[in-house]
Protein backbone atom coordinates (compact mmCIF):
# COMPACT_ATOMS: atom_id res chain seq x y z
CA UNK A 1 0.00 0.00 0.00
CA UNK A 2 1.18 3.51 -0.56
CA UNK A 3 1.09 5.79 2.04
CA UNK A 4 0.22 9.49 1.94
CA UNK A 5 4.23 10.28 1.45
CA UNK A 6 4.17 8.97 -2.31
CA UNK A 7 1.09 11.42 -3.32
CA UNK A 8 3.68 13.83 -5.20
CA UNK A 9 5.66 11.31 -6.48
CA UNK A 10 2.12 9.65 -8.01
CA UNK A 11 0.50 13.17 -9.63
CA UNK A 12 3.71 13.66 -11.11
CA UNK A 13 4.18 10.68 -12.84
CA UNK A 14 0.55 11.04 -13.46
CA UNK A 15 0.79 14.67 -15.05
CA UNK A 16 3.94 13.71 -17.15
CA UNK A 17 2.14 10.38 -18.73
CA UNK A 18 -1.01 12.62 -19.50
CA UNK A 19 1.35 15.13 -21.10
CA UNK A 20 3.11 12.88 -23.31
CA UNK A 21 -0.14 11.37 -24.09
CA UNK A 22 -1.50 14.31 -25.38
CA UNK A 23 1.36 14.80 -27.73
CA UNK A 24 3.02 18.36 -28.68
CA UNK A 25 0.44 20.30 -29.94
CA UNK A 26 -1.94 19.89 -26.68
CA UNK A 27 1.51 19.46 -24.32
CA UNK A 28 1.27 23.32 -25.02
CA UNK A 29 -1.30 24.58 -23.75
CA UNK A 30 -4.33 22.14 -23.18
CA UNK A 31 -6.95 25.26 -24.17
CA UNK A 32 -9.76 22.85 -24.82
CA UNK A 33 -11.53 22.68 -21.26
CA UNK A 34 -12.73 19.29 -19.96
CA UNK A 35 -15.64 19.25 -18.18
CA UNK A 36 -16.85 17.03 -15.35
CA UNK A 37 -20.05 14.33 -16.09
CA UNK A 38 -21.79 14.26 -13.11
CA UNK A 39 -23.66 10.98 -13.83
CA UNK A 40 -20.20 8.71 -13.82
CA UNK A 41 -18.69 10.88 -10.44
CA UNK A 42 -19.01 9.41 -7.12
CA UNK A 43 -17.76 10.54 -3.91
CA UNK A 44 -18.52 8.20 -1.08
CA UNK A 45 -17.02 6.91 2.56
CA UNK A 46 -15.50 3.25 1.90
CA UNK A 47 -15.28 0.07 3.79
CA UNK A 48 -12.58 0.00 6.02
CA UNK A 49 -13.12 3.44 6.79
CA UNK A 50 -11.72 4.65 3.94
CA UNK A 51 -12.70 7.38 1.14
CA UNK A 52 -13.50 6.71 -2.48
CA UNK A 53 -13.62 9.22 -5.11
CA UNK A 54 -14.40 8.62 -9.09
CA UNK A 55 -14.17 12.43 -11.23
CA UNK A 56 -15.29 11.50 -14.72
CA UNK A 57 -14.01 14.37 -17.52
CA UNK A 58 -14.67 14.30 -20.92
CA UNK A 59 -11.26 14.19 -21.84
CA UNK A 60 -7.89 13.31 -20.19
CA UNK A 61 -6.27 16.34 -18.55
CA UNK A 62 -3.06 16.73 -16.19
CA UNK A 63 -3.32 16.89 -12.96
CA UNK A 64 -1.19 16.91 -9.58
CA UNK A 65 -2.24 16.61 -5.43
CA UNK A 66 -0.93 17.78 -2.54
CA UNK A 67 -2.22 17.72 1.17
CA UNK A 68 -1.87 20.22 3.61
CA UNK A 69 -2.92 20.12 7.69
CA UNK A 70 -5.06 22.37 9.95
CA UNK A 71 -7.68 21.76 8.41
CA UNK A 72 -6.73 18.33 6.66
CA UNK A 73 -6.82 18.82 3.07
CA UNK A 74 -6.48 17.10 0.11
CA UNK A 75 -5.85 19.16 -3.12
CA UNK A 76 -5.97 18.61 -6.70
CA UNK A 77 -5.44 20.73 -9.62
CA UNK A 78 -6.58 20.13 -13.30
CA UNK A 79 -5.16 21.98 -16.23
CA UNK A 80 -8.20 22.49 -16.47
CA UNK A 81 -11.38 21.48 -15.63
CA UNK A 82 -14.90 23.01 -15.85
CA UNK A 83 -17.10 22.86 -12.89
CA UNK A 84 -19.39 24.51 -13.78
CA UNK A 85 -21.34 21.26 -15.42
CA UNK A 86 -21.80 20.16 -12.18
CA UNK A 87 -25.94 20.35 -10.75
CA UNK A 88 -26.48 21.96 -7.21
CA UNK A 89 -26.01 18.61 -5.19
CA UNK A 90 -23.70 16.43 -6.61
CA UNK A 91 -20.52 15.35 -5.34
CA UNK A 92 -22.61 15.99 -1.68
CA UNK A 93 -19.96 15.89 1.53
CA UNK A 94 -19.87 12.73 3.22
CA UNK A 95 -19.03 12.23 7.18
CA UNK A 96 -15.11 11.51 6.10
CA UNK A 97 -15.47 14.40 3.70
CA UNK A 98 -17.34 16.90 5.59
CA UNK A 99 -17.01 19.64 2.72
CA UNK A 100 -15.42 20.33 -0.79
CA UNK A 101 -14.66 23.23 -3.45
CA UNK A 102 -14.41 23.61 -6.68
CA UNK A 103 -13.36 26.15 -9.48
CA UNK A 104 -10.85 28.72 -11.57
CA UNK A 105 -7.95 28.82 -9.96
CA UNK A 106 -5.52 30.43 -12.17
CA UNK A 107 -5.58 31.35 -15.95
CA UNK A 108 -5.21 27.01 -17.03
CA UNK A 109 -5.62 25.86 -13.90
CA UNK A 110 -9.10 25.08 -11.81
CA UNK A 111 -8.61 22.96 -8.06
CA UNK A 112 -10.92 20.95 -6.25
CA UNK A 113 -9.86 20.61 -2.68
CA UNK A 114 -11.46 17.69 -0.02
CA UNK A 115 -11.27 18.88 3.36
CA UNK A 116 -10.98 15.72 5.23
CA UNK A 117 -12.04 14.49 8.99
CA UNK A 118 -8.85 13.25 9.83
CA UNK A 119 -5.94 11.92 8.31
CA UNK A 120 -5.69 9.73 5.50
CA UNK A 121 -3.14 7.78 3.35
CA UNK A 122 -3.37 7.54 -0.92
CA UNK A 123 -4.13 3.89 -1.21
CA UNK A 124 -4.37 4.35 -5.12
CA UNK A 125 -4.43 6.95 -7.69
CA UNK A 126 -4.96 6.34 -11.46
CA UNK A 127 -6.82 8.37 -14.34
CA UNK A 128 -8.52 5.91 -16.88
CA UNK A 129 -9.00 6.75 -20.58
CA UNK A 130 -10.80 3.48 -21.28
CA UNK A 131 -12.89 3.20 -17.93
CA UNK A 132 -16.14 4.99 -19.61
CA UNK A 133 -15.40 4.46 -23.32
CA UNK A 134 -18.55 2.23 -24.04
CA UNK A 135 -20.91 5.57 -22.85
CA UNK A 136 -18.43 8.44 -22.88
CA UNK A 137 -15.81 8.18 -25.85
CA UNK A 138 -12.97 9.99 -25.13
CA UNK A 139 -13.82 10.56 -21.59
CA UNK A 140 -11.54 9.75 -18.44
CA UNK A 141 -12.25 8.51 -14.88
CA UNK A 142 -9.77 9.91 -12.35
CA UNK A 143 -10.08 7.61 -9.09
CA UNK A 144 -8.84 8.08 -5.88
CA UNK A 145 -8.77 6.03 -2.74
CA UNK A 146 -7.43 7.13 0.81
CA UNK A 147 -6.98 5.18 3.74
CA UNK A 148 -6.77 5.81 7.19
CA UNK A 149 -3.39 6.53 8.64
CA UNK A 150 -1.73 7.76 11.47
CA UNK A 151 -1.91 11.83 12.10
CA UNK A 152 2.05 12.03 12.85
CA UNK A 153 2.56 10.04 9.51
CA UNK A 154 -0.29 12.70 7.75
CA UNK A 155 1.90 15.91 8.97
CA UNK A 156 5.19 14.45 8.18
CA UNK A 157 4.29 14.06 4.51
CA UNK A 158 1.98 17.63 4.10
CA UNK A 159 3.44 20.00 2.18
CA UNK A 160 2.51 22.12 -0.98
CA UNK A 161 4.70 21.54 -4.13
CA UNK A 162 6.89 23.55 -6.32
CA UNK A 163 4.44 26.58 -6.33
CA UNK A 164 3.94 26.66 -10.19
CA UNK A 165 0.62 28.26 -10.15
CA UNK A 166 1.51 31.49 -7.96
CA UNK A 167 4.75 32.48 -9.77
CA UNK A 168 6.66 30.79 -6.63
CA UNK A 169 9.94 31.99 -5.24
CA UNK A 170 11.08 34.01 -2.40
CA UNK A 171 9.35 37.40 -2.03
CA UNK A 172 11.96 39.73 -3.84
CA UNK A 173 14.30 42.21 -1.43
CA UNK A 174 13.13 45.33 -0.36
CA UNK A 175 13.31 47.76 -2.57
CA UNK A 176 14.70 51.03 -2.46
CA UNK A 177 13.03 54.07 -0.91
CA UNK A 178 11.68 56.48 -3.72
CA UNK A 179 11.08 59.80 -3.79
CA UNK A 180 6.91 60.57 -3.77
CA UNK A 181 5.45 63.18 -6.35
CA UNK A 182 7.30 62.12 -9.36
CA UNK A 183 5.08 60.70 -11.85
CA UNK A 184 1.97 58.95 -11.59
CA UNK A 185 0.99 57.59 -8.43
CA UNK A 186 0.63 53.62 -8.69
CA UNK A 187 -2.14 52.57 -7.02
CA UNK A 188 -2.57 48.04 -6.96
CA UNK A 189 -6.26 47.23 -7.18
CA UNK A 190 -6.83 43.95 -5.19
CA UNK A 191 -10.57 42.91 -5.98
CA UNK A 192 -11.11 39.82 -2.90
CA UNK A 193 -11.99 36.43 -3.62
CA UNK A 194 -12.38 35.08 -7.42
CA UNK A 195 -12.09 31.25 -8.72
CA UNK A 196 -12.71 28.86 -6.10
CA UNK A 197 -13.24 31.17 -3.39
CA UNK A 198 -16.10 33.50 -4.08
CA UNK A 199 -16.38 35.22 -0.93
CA UNK A 200 -19.70 36.25 0.54
CA UNK A 201 -22.85 35.21 -1.15
CA UNK A 202 -26.67 36.97 -1.23
CA UNK A 203 -29.24 36.50 -3.51
CA UNK A 204 -27.31 35.53 -6.12
CA UNK A 205 -24.30 38.46 -6.04
CA UNK A 206 -20.69 36.93 -4.60
CA UNK A 207 -18.62 39.45 -3.26
CA UNK A 208 -15.93 38.45 -5.90
CA UNK A 209 -17.95 39.04 -8.49
CA UNK A 210 -19.39 42.80 -7.55
CA UNK A 211 -15.98 43.53 -6.16
CA UNK A 212 -14.01 42.94 -9.59
CA UNK A 213 -16.70 45.47 -11.22
CA UNK A 214 -15.60 47.78 -9.00
CA UNK A 215 -12.30 47.44 -9.20
CA UNK A 216 -12.60 47.92 -13.21
CA UNK A 217 -14.47 50.93 -12.82
CA UNK A 218 -12.31 52.35 -10.40
CA UNK A 219 -9.66 51.71 -12.23
CA UNK A 220 -10.99 53.72 -15.37
CA UNK A 221 -11.81 56.65 -12.63
CA UNK A 222 -8.42 56.25 -11.87
CA UNK A 223 -7.16 56.77 -15.79
CA UNK A 224 -9.53 59.15 -16.43
CA UNK A 225 -8.21 61.39 -13.63
CA UNK A 226 -4.43 61.30 -15.28
CA UNK A 227 -2.71 61.21 -12.38
CA UNK A 228 -2.65 57.38 -11.63
CA UNK A 229 -1.58 54.28 -12.77
CA UNK A 230 -3.76 51.38 -11.80
CA UNK A 231 -2.82 47.67 -11.92
CA UNK A 232 -5.10 44.84 -10.72
CA UNK A 233 -4.76 42.06 -8.77
CA UNK A 234 -7.20 40.42 -10.51
CA UNK A 235 -8.65 40.82 -13.89
CA UNK A 236 -11.16 37.71 -14.23
CA UNK A 237 -12.82 35.17 -11.79
CA UNK A 238 -9.88 33.31 -10.56
CA UNK A 239 -8.34 32.40 -7.03
CA UNK A 240 -5.29 34.88 -6.21
CA UNK A 241 -3.31 33.42 -3.21
CA UNK A 242 -2.77 36.64 -0.02
CA UNK A 243 1.02 36.22 -0.64
CA UNK A 244 0.54 36.18 -4.66
CA UNK A 245 -1.66 39.25 -4.23
CA UNK A 246 1.21 41.03 -2.32
CA UNK A 247 4.05 39.74 -4.72
CA UNK A 248 2.03 41.62 -7.48
CA UNK A 249 1.91 44.86 -5.75
CA UNK A 250 5.51 44.65 -4.93
CA UNK A 251 6.96 43.86 -8.02
CA UNK A 252 4.57 46.37 -10.11
CA UNK A 253 6.52 49.04 -7.50
CA UNK A 254 3.08 49.56 -6.16
CA UNK A 255 3.02 53.35 -4.11
CA UNK A 256 -0.52 52.01 -2.47
CA UNK A 257 -2.23 48.89 -2.20
CA UNK A 258 -5.76 48.62 -1.60
CA UNK A 259 -7.73 45.65 -0.69
CA UNK A 260 -11.32 45.55 -2.07
CA UNK A 261 -14.07 43.65 -0.17
CA UNK A 262 -17.74 43.46 0.96
CA UNK A 263 -18.12 40.60 3.59
CA UNK A 264 -21.51 39.00 5.20
CA UNK A 265 -21.31 38.93 9.34
CA UNK A 266 -23.79 36.39 10.51
CA UNK A 267 -26.91 38.64 12.15
CA UNK A 268 -26.47 41.46 9.46
CA UNK A 269 -25.75 44.26 12.19
CA UNK A 270 -22.71 45.42 10.36
CA UNK A 271 -23.37 48.04 7.63
CA UNK A 272 -21.38 50.84 5.66
CA UNK A 273 -18.01 51.20 4.21
CA UNK A 274 -15.04 50.61 6.79
CA UNK A 275 -11.33 51.72 6.06
CA UNK A 276 -8.90 48.82 7.85
CA UNK A 277 -5.30 49.13 8.15
CA UNK A 278 -2.56 46.21 9.65
CA UNK A 279 -2.45 45.44 13.24
CA UNK A 280 -1.72 42.75 15.54
CA UNK A 281 -4.27 43.53 17.34
CA UNK A 282 -7.93 43.91 16.10
CA UNK A 283 -10.16 47.02 16.68
CA UNK A 284 -12.90 44.80 18.26
CA UNK A 285 -13.93 41.38 17.92
CA UNK A 286 -16.16 41.92 14.54
CA UNK A 287 -12.79 43.19 13.35
CA UNK A 288 -11.03 40.24 13.95
CA UNK A 289 -13.71 37.84 12.85
CA UNK A 290 -13.47 39.65 9.29
CA UNK A 291 -9.76 39.16 9.53
CA UNK A 292 -9.89 35.37 10.42
CA UNK A 293 -12.65 35.17 7.57
CA UNK A 294 -10.37 36.83 4.82
CA UNK A 295 -7.15 34.81 5.89
CA UNK A 296 -9.10 31.34 6.29
CA UNK A 297 -10.19 31.92 2.43
CA UNK A 298 -6.80 30.72 1.56
CA UNK A 299 -6.70 27.93 3.86
CA UNK A 300 -10.34 26.57 2.23
CA UNK A 301 -9.05 27.39 -1.06
CA UNK A 302 -5.76 24.57 -0.28
CA UNK A 303 -2.72 27.24 0.35
CA UNK A 304 -0.52 26.60 3.33
CA UNK A 305 0.33 29.74 4.96
CA UNK A 306 2.68 28.38 7.94
CA UNK A 307 5.56 30.37 6.12
CA UNK A 308 4.09 33.66 4.76
CA UNK A 309 6.05 35.68 7.78
CA UNK A 310 8.99 34.51 7.39
CA UNK A 311 9.26 35.66 3.67
CA UNK A 312 11.20 38.66 4.34
CA UNK A 313 13.34 39.01 7.48
CA UNK A 314 11.74 40.30 10.21
CA UNK A 315 14.64 43.43 11.11
CA UNK A 316 13.82 44.61 7.60
CA UNK A 317 10.06 44.49 8.21
CA UNK A 318 10.14 46.51 11.17
CA UNK A 319 12.57 49.01 10.01
CA UNK A 320 9.80 49.14 6.88
CA UNK A 321 6.82 49.75 8.87
CA UNK A 322 8.96 52.31 11.00
CA UNK A 323 8.14 54.88 7.77
CA UNK A 324 5.30 52.84 6.35
CA UNK A 325 2.90 52.65 9.16
CA UNK A 326 2.20 56.56 9.77
CA UNK A 327 2.11 56.94 5.85
CA UNK A 328 -0.80 54.12 5.78
CA UNK A 329 -2.77 55.88 8.78
CA UNK A 330 -2.65 59.21 6.87
CA UNK A 331 -3.74 56.88 3.59
CA UNK A 332 -6.66 55.82 5.57
CA UNK A 333 -8.39 58.85 7.17
CA UNK A 334 -8.04 60.66 3.64
CA UNK A 335 -10.17 57.54 2.57
CA UNK A 336 -12.60 57.59 5.27
CA UNK A 337 -12.89 61.57 4.70
CA UNK A 338 -13.23 61.15 0.85
CA UNK A 339 -15.84 58.12 1.21
CA UNK A 340 -17.49 59.81 3.59
CA UNK A 341 -17.58 62.90 0.91
CA UNK A 342 -18.93 60.90 -2.02
CA UNK A 343 -21.46 58.33 -0.11
CA UNK A 344 -22.43 60.06 2.76
CA UNK A 345 -23.28 57.02 4.88
CA UNK A 346 -20.58 54.75 6.50
CA UNK A 347 -19.73 52.42 9.33
CA UNK A 348 -20.03 53.85 12.94
CA UNK A 349 -16.52 52.80 13.04
CA UNK A 350 -15.43 53.53 9.32
CA UNK A 351 -11.70 53.55 10.88
CA UNK A 352 -10.49 50.00 11.90
CA UNK A 353 -7.66 47.68 12.21
CA UNK A 354 -7.18 44.11 12.05
CA UNK A 355 -4.66 41.89 11.43
CA UNK A 356 -5.38 41.16 7.90
CA UNK A 357 -2.39 39.23 6.20
CA UNK A 358 -3.09 41.27 2.60
CA UNK A 359 -1.97 43.94 4.23
CA UNK A 360 1.27 43.10 5.79
CA UNK A 361 3.43 44.32 2.94
CA UNK A 362 6.19 46.11 4.66
CA UNK A 363 7.16 48.56 2.17
CA UNK A 364 3.66 49.68 0.43
CA UNK A 365 1.10 52.06 2.24
CA UNK A 366 -1.71 49.31 2.04
CA UNK A 367 -5.45 49.25 3.39
CA UNK A 368 -8.77 47.62 3.13
CA UNK A 369 -11.90 48.89 2.24
CA UNK A 370 -14.82 46.92 2.85
CA UNK A 371 -16.92 48.83 0.50
CA UNK A 372 -20.39 47.42 2.41
CA UNK A 373 -21.42 44.28 4.09
CA UNK A 374 -23.44 42.27 2.08
CA UNK A 375 -25.40 41.20 5.13
CA UNK A 376 -27.33 44.37 5.19
CA UNK A 377 -30.10 44.77 3.02
CA UNK A 378 -29.26 48.88 1.84
CA UNK A 379 -25.33 48.03 1.68
CA UNK A 380 -26.15 45.39 -1.14
CA UNK A 381 -28.57 47.43 -3.00
CA UNK A 382 -25.34 50.11 -2.65
CA UNK A 383 -23.43 47.62 -4.14
CA UNK A 384 -25.01 46.33 -6.97
CA UNK A 385 -25.88 50.21 -8.07
CA UNK A 386 -23.98 51.42 -10.67
CA UNK A 387 -24.05 55.18 -9.87
CA UNK A 388 -23.56 54.38 -6.10
CA UNK A 389 -20.30 52.96 -7.10
CA UNK A 390 -19.51 55.94 -9.27
CA UNK A 391 -19.62 58.08 -6.60
CA UNK A 392 -17.92 55.55 -3.98
CA UNK A 393 -14.91 55.55 -7.08
CA UNK A 394 -14.60 59.44 -7.02
CA UNK A 395 -14.39 58.98 -3.39
CA UNK A 396 -11.40 57.36 -3.59
CA UNK A 397 -10.04 58.68 -6.36
CA UNK A 398 -10.41 61.93 -4.65
CA UNK A 399 -8.47 60.48 -1.38
CA UNK A 400 -5.68 59.21 -3.07
CA UNK A 401 -5.18 62.59 -5.05
CA UNK A 402 -5.10 64.78 -1.66
CA UNK A 403 -3.04 62.32 -0.01
CA UNK A 404 -0.58 62.08 -2.78
CA UNK A 405 0.09 65.47 -2.63
CA UNK A 406 0.68 65.73 0.94
CA UNK A 407 2.70 62.39 1.11
CA UNK A 408 4.89 63.87 -1.77
CA UNK A 409 5.09 67.57 0.42
CA UNK A 410 6.65 65.07 3.63
CA UNK A 411 8.73 63.04 1.04
CA UNK A 412 11.70 65.14 1.79
CA UNK A 413 11.53 64.89 5.81
CA UNK A 414 11.83 60.70 5.16
CA UNK A 415 14.72 58.72 5.75
CA UNK A 416 16.75 57.94 2.13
Amino acid sequence: MKVFGALQKLAAVALAALLLAAGPARAEGFSALAHVLPGASVLEDAAGGGIAFSLALSQPVPYRMHHLTEPPRLVIDFREVDFSALPPGALRPTARVPALRFGALQPGWSRMVLELDGAYALQSAGMDTAALMARHPGAALLTLRLTPTDAESFAASAAAPEDVLFGGGQASPLPAPRLRGEGPLIVVLDPGHGGIDPGAERDGYRESELMLTFARELEEALLRDGGFTAVLTRDEDVFVSLEARVRQARKASADVFLSLHADALPGGGAAGATVYTLAEEATDAAAAALAERHDRADLLAGVDLSAQDDLIANVLISMARTETTPRTDQLAEALVAGLQESVGRMHRKPRQAAGFSVLKAPDIPSVLIELGFMSNAQDLANLTDAEWRAAAAQGIVSALRAWADEDAAEAPLRRR
